[in-house]
Parts: C-alpha cells; sequence; structure tokens
C-alpha cells in the first residue's frame, strides 16, 4: 500500500482508496479489534459494554465488513428545536411522517459528535435529522415522543451528515447512505462548554455552536443505554439503522438561554432554514459516551401520505 506521507497510508473500501493513521485502530484490526488492548487506552473508562455485542461479518455496498462498528470514547451535543410540520413535510420522502409534538408542529434537531476512539479511528461529525414516527406502526405518537425526549430512542430521517475523514465518508454514504460529506469539522466539549464549527466550501461558517455545557450526571456503563433508529435508502430500497448508546456522563437544558447557534452559509445552513425552525427546547450534551452502529438492515416502510 502507498502511504500519503510517514503517518497514514491508503487502504481499499468498496473500491475506494481512503486514507487512514498507520499504526491506528483501522489500520491494526480492521473493524476485529482487541477489547483487552482498547481497554488499556487511558480515554477508554472500559470496554464491558461492546464485550455483551459479538461482531459479526457481512456483505454491504462496501464489501465485507464487520458490525457493529465500536466507537469506545464519544461526545455529543444535540439541540433540539420546535419546527412546522408542514416546512418538515417538504424535506421528508412521502414515506415518512414527522413526530409532532402538537398538531402542526414538529421536532428538528442540531447534533455535533466527537468521537476520540473508534475502529474507524478518530473523526467529528455534525447533523441536521428530523424526528419522525417509527416506519412500521400506527398511532403511538405521543408515547414515541415522551420516549425521544427522554434520549430512550428516537426514530429520525438526516438531511446532513458532514464529516472529517474519508474512511467515515465512505462508509457513511455507501455503506449507510447518508448524506455525507468531507469537510472541516471541530467539536470540543467538556464539562463547562460546548464548542462546534462546521465549515463551509469557502473556509467560512456552515453552523456553529458555542454553549454552556448542561450539568453532568454520572451513570454506570450499562445503565443507560439508548437507541437511534435512522431510515435511508440504499440503490433504491428502504433500510434502517440501529445505533445504541451507552451513556456514562450526560445532561439536558430544557429551553436552554446560554446557547449561541451561528447559522451561516452552506449545505446544513440551507438544511436547517428549510425546516424554519421556531425555538429551541431542549439541549443534551454527553460528555462520556459510548456507541455501537450496527450495518443498515432492509425494512419495509409504507407510504402515509397517499
Amino acid at each position: 500500500m502507498a502511504s500519503t506521507h510517514a503517518d497514514t497510508l491508503k487502504v481499499d473500501l468498496g473500491g475506494h482508496a481512503v486514507t487512514v493513521p498507520k499504526g491506528g485502530l483501522y489500520d491494526r484490526y480492521r473493524m476485529n479489534p482487541d477489547l483487552d488492548e482498547i481497554a488499556r487506552d487511558p480515554r477508554v473508562s472500559g470496554v464491558d459494554f461492546f464485550r455483551q455485542l459479538p461482531k459479526i461479518k457481512v456483505d454491504s455496498p462496501i464489501g465485507p465488513t464487520l458490525t457493529p462498528n465500536f466507537y469506545y470514547s464519544i461526545s455529543t451535543a444535540r439541540l433540539t428545536m420546535l419546527a412546522p410540520s408542514r416546512a418538515i413535510r417538504t424535506r421528508l420522502p412521502e414515506e415518512l411522517a414527522p413526530l409532532e409534538i402538537a398538531p402542526g408542529l414538529g421536532l428538528v434537531s442540531v447534533m455535533f459528535f466527537r468521537y476520540d476512539v473508534c475502529d474507524i479511528d478518530f473523526y467529528t461529525e455534525a447533523a441536521v435529522g428530523i424526528a419522525v414516527k417509527p416506519a412500521r406502526h400506527g398511532r403511538l405518537g405521543f408515547f414515541d415522543l415522551v420516549a425521544g425526549l427522554k434520549n430512550e430512542h428516537l426514530d429520525s430521517y438526516v438531511l446532513s451528515l458532514p464529516v472529517t475523514t474519508e474512511i467515515a465518508q465512505v462508509r457513511g454514504h455507501d455503506g449507510y447512505g447518508f448524506p455525507k460529506w468531507v469537510t472541516e469539522l471541530d467539536v470540543d466539549i467538556d464539562d463547562s462548554r460546548t464548542a462546534a464549527r462546521v465549515t463551509n466550501d469557502t473556509g467560512g461558517v456552515d453552523l456553529s455552536l458555542q454553549a454552556t455545557t448542561p450539568k453532568q450526571t454520572a451513570h454506570p456503563s450499562g445503565e443507560r443505554v439508548s437507541s437511534l433508529t435512522s431510515y435511508t435508502t440504499i440503490n433504491g430500497a428502504w433500510h434502517s439503522t440501529l445505533s445504541q448508546t451507552n451513556v456514562l456522563s450526560a445532561g439536558t437544558t430544557r429551553f436552554p438561554r446560554d446557547v449561541a447557534l451561528q447559522v451561516g452559509e452552506g449545505r446544513m445552513a440551507d438544511d436547517l432554514r428549510s425546516l424554519k425552525p421556531i425555538r429551541t427546547i431542549q439541549f443534551d450534551v454527553m460528555t462520556e459516551g459510548q456507541l455501537a452502529l450496527h450495518m443498515p438492515v432492509p425494512t419495509s416502510v409504507q407510504s402515509r401520505n397517499k
């Protein structure tokens, strides 16, 4: 394999040559990690969560791969906003319907992610997403809403999902069907401040966030595991992707005041503006957590708008 420079090398991923850190987790383990070795990383608080999730080999659009993808040390921030259902529906495929908090009002979110230790190495990510009703059950919207706002389970449709590495872009776009591209994206989260900046094509601000981190509550590993189901289409067929988050330290502020979200110019800003958000109702920050991201599986999605 030809190296791009001393500390990186090119690997083949579904016919794409992507750059990864030389000697990093992907280079060493190819998604089949030595959990005992990873547990010795001072940034990783433990690996018990992952020992209960055996990996399996599956075929995928990026070739044979192991699933789930393990994220051993992560931090995240999410702004949840009210938006008119009418605006939301203009951005949803007809098969999906917004999860409504009241008639005519849905929920949209802006999210930022920092993955410090992960099977595909360090990267950061941001998202503009829409909370949707689960694709395969009826009128339990209220219960879905309560579970979603408590961060127990969410169903979503993502409009934009920029990342900072080639391997994350190719896996996310080709393997999962997500709208991913590579850009400069800084995410810094600690117990006191949460800051993020997504750069647009000209080096300016697409989206940026500055906020006080909500007071954090620690949780033993495995005590609080939340899940997210995301819907995408791959080669014209609907798929659902499950991610499971092991929450280790997190906090929430409702109707936050000390949050500065700059909506600049770029793909994320355009997506957020198109949803016509009204106000931010909740700010969630997880300063420490872990994640298992499963490969997409085919799912039946019934049209709701006919």
